[in-house]
Formats: structure tokens, C-alpha cells, sequence
């Protein structure tokens, strides 16, 4: 197995922002196969799909307004504003042939939404609210909505963009989190959906194709080691049910340290069991039965 070095990864991504759309999409396929991911040419999730979760929830509510659960379903207002354009950049992850998203869905714990709908929802079905008048995404009388095209599997965050930008190629993206005031506020998750994507296979993959180990709490000398020997991928802080997940790379490894309220204040991911063996001399610990092998050589999901 040839080696990969994810201390370069900054700049794979840095040339990836400043080159053509195919060279982000490019990264990723080629994130993907280094963790061992392959298309497995079979079903794959169709961006046109029913929301199954959302079908129910409006199914409850509708029944609890007629007093059964039998009772017809009256039309909602629609939560998609079909005025709004849809980024280049969405239609284009749906359509690669290796998106592992698509292929691999129950790796992800998150629900795709096609088309995006609106926050505020008109319907009720989404939480989260739009953004406040004063913030940084949007400029004075702009659009104050955002466009939600993911969500975490029980709705506890979403992630969409603002939808002042849809007319973008690639816009940024936002998630529903904890504030640096501890409230919850739409944050910057990725710098663009391309980005985020990338982002979201980074936080998945590595869990099920490598060897892992997992610390519930690292010392202060741990970190500095981490800080010192490996290199910040490049990537936004992860912020999914109250972690805030940075992501370090070196040779055939990924550590991702959260500085929220994750289980796990550092998880470490190795191509190999001898990449985690080297990390653990390099940050001085000692993970001898620590290391677990990958999830994907047991029965796959």
C-alpha cells in the first residue's frame, strides 16, 4: 500500500479552491479510494427520493389536527421557493458516479433534502429559524432565509446555505449549532458545498475503513505534540450534536480533536494498524490495546 501523506492535504485542498469544479470533485474520489471506499454498483439513494422521516412527521401532525391518524392530509404550504436557483455544485455531487453518499448512505447518519426547502419552514417540519438581520453571511435587505440540503439523521442540526446565494456556483455552508455564546445560530461549516462534502466523507470514512483508537480525555503535552508533529487538514471545525471536531493529517493517519462536547476529546484514524503504532510514538502514548481494526472488515452495513 503505498503511503499517503495527509499533512499535504491543505494543499491538495488549497489547489482544489482555486482550480476548475472537477479538481474538488477530483479530491474527493481520490479521498475516498485512499480509505479503501469502492462503488459497489449497487442501489443507490435517489436524490428524488420521499423524505421517509419527514412523510411521518407531517403524517402525525396532520392526524393529531383531524384528531386521528386516519384523517386526510391537508395540502401544507410549501417549504421549497422554486424561484430560488440550486448551486451547480449540489446537482453535481448527486450525479458522481462515486458518490459514496449516494452508494453507501447508512455510513453517513444524515438525511439528504431534495429539492432544498426553506428555514423558516412554512411547514413547521424544519426547526431551525433564518438568520438574524445582522450577520456575516448576507448583506443589509438581503434574503434572510436559508436553503437546507442535509440534516443530521434526528434533525438535530441541519446544514444549508444562505439563500441570498443560491444564484453561486458553489456557496458557502452553514450549519444550525452552538455559537461561540453557547445559543443556538446558524454558523459557517464549510466554504463551499463542494468543501463540505469533502468535509462530511472526512468525518465518515476514516471511522469505517481504518483502524481507530479513541481517547476520552488527552493531556495538555498529547496536544502540543499533535500540534507540533501534524499538520491542520485545511477543513472547518465539524459541528454536529454539540462537538466541534478540528482534523490534523501525517503519513496514512487523520486525528480528529473536538473541543465540544463530543465522547471523545481525540480520535485517531490509520490507513494501517502501523500508522497508529507510529502516531503513538510520535505523541508519546501508549496505544498497544487501544487499537481497534476497521469496522469495514466485519459484516458490511
Amino acid at each position: 500500500m503505498t503511503e499517503i501523506d495527509y499533512g499535504q492535504f491543505h494543499e491538495w485542498l488549497q489547489q482544489a479552491r482555486s482550480a476548475a469544479p472537477d479538481a474538488r470533485w477530483e479530491l474527493l474520489r481520490r479521498f475516498q479510494e485512499g480509505w479503501g471506499y469502492e462503488p459497489t454498483g449497487g442501489e443507490r439513494w435517489e436524490r428524488e427520493e420521499p423524505d421517509a422521516h419527514k412523510t411521518y412527521v407531517s403524517g402525525l401532525k396532520a392526524g393529531a389536527g383531524a384528531g386521528s391518524s386516519d384523517a386526510p392530509v391537508d395540502d401544507e404550504p410549501d417549504d421549497v421557493d422554486p424561484s430560488l436557483a440550486i448551486p451547480a455544485a449540489l446537482d453535481e455531487w448527486w450525479e458522481l458516479p462515486f458518490n459514496s453518499f449516494a452508494d453507501r448512505w447508512r455510513l453517513y447518519w444524515t438525511n439528504p433534502v431534495w429539492p432544498p426547502t426553506v428555514r423558516p419552514d412554512p411547514t413547521g417540519y424544519g426547526v431551525a429559524g433564518g438568520l438574524p438581520p445582522e450577520n456575516p453571511f448576507t448583506g443589509p435587505s438581503e434574503d434572510l432565509r436559508v436553503c437546507v440540503f442535509m440534516a443530521e439523521d434526528q434533525y438535530c442540526n441541519e446544514w444549508g446555505y444562505p439563500a441570498a446565494r443560491s444564484h453561486l456556483a458553489d456557496p458557502p455552508v452553514l450549519v444550525s449549532a452552538l455559537d461561540d455564546d453557547e445559543q443556538e445560530a446558524w454558523v459557517l461549516q464549510s466554504r463551499s458545498v463542494s468543501e463540505f462534502f469533502l468535509l462530511l466523507a472526512v468525518t465518515r470514512l476514516p471511522a469505517h475503513y481504518g483502524w481507530t483508537v479513541q481517547e476520552g480525555s488527552t493531556g495538555p503535552e498529547v496536544l502540543a505534540r499533535l500540534r507540533e508533529k501534524l499538520r491542520p487538514m485545511g477543513l472547518l471545525p465539524w459541528r454536529e450534536l454539540g462537538a466541534r471536531t478540528e482534523f490534523f493529517g501525517g503519513p496514512d493517519v487523520i486525528v480528529a480533536h473536538d473541543t465540544g462536547y463530543s465522547d471523545f476529546e481525540l480520535v485517531a484514524y490509520g490507513r494501517t494498524g502501523h500508522a497508529l503504532e507510529r502516531l503513538a510514538e510520535t505523541l508519546g502514548v501508549d496505544w498497544s490495546e487501544s487499537i481497534c481494526e476497521p469496522r469495514s472488515h466485519h459484516k458490511e452495513e
